[in-house]
């Protein structure tokens, strides 16, 4: 019998593979190419957010990241030194914190929240953040998910989480000015 989890590892793999196609696999995206642009996922067997908290229960041992073209670089680096690596280098996440989107697989209904993330840590088998709510509901709950983490180091890109509601805030804007 497969367990969601593991039918929303292979998914992501499956889209990983599809998307950035055979790649090489790097060491450590934070002490690559300062020109390459990373997307990072983390799986977990459950989550829960309230109160500005996200707590991802059962959080898989590896982060991955990938690259989008032309580089095609696709790796893992373990949560843990994820965690460790948040406020090092010039463009860390401390110092300009990441969106994120979580993807939560609740009954037979996804559920989707944008968020800022901030100070993470590992408790247990959890990871846990600090969040600020841009887009879905301040409160959720449910099994098998997938955080989505902005690109490292340039978070204003067009096709970032960044980018696309910057690009949105313009439209509405633009639309009540009118």
């Amino acid at each position: 019998m497969m367990r969601r989890r593991d039918l929303l590892k292979g998914l992501a793999a499956a889209s990983l593979v599809a998307t950035v196609g055979r790649g090489a696999a790097a060491e450590d995206p934070v002490e690559g190419d300062a020109d390459v642009e990373y997307l990072l996922v983390q799986n977990a067997e459950g989550v829960v957010l309230q109160d500005g908290r996200l707590t991802l229960k059962g959080v898989a041992p590896h982060t991955l990241y990938f690259s989008d073209r032309p580089d095609r670089i696709v790796g893992r680096t373990t949560t843990k030194a994820y965690v460790d690596h948040w406020s090092v280098g010039k463009n860390n996440f401390a110092a300009d914190p990441p969106n994120a989107v979580l993807a939560i697989l609740h009954g037979s209904e996804p559920q989707d929240v944008v968020v800022v993330l901030q100070n993470p840590r590992l408790e247990g088998a959890n990871l846990v953040y600090d969040v600020e709510v841009l887009d879905g509901s301040d409160t959720a709950a449910g099994g098998a998910s997938s955080l989505f983490i902005d690109v490292i180091g340039r978070p204003a890109t067009p096709l970032s989480v960044a980018g696309v509601h910057r690009r949105e805030r313009r439209r509405v804007t633009r639309a009540v000015v009118r």
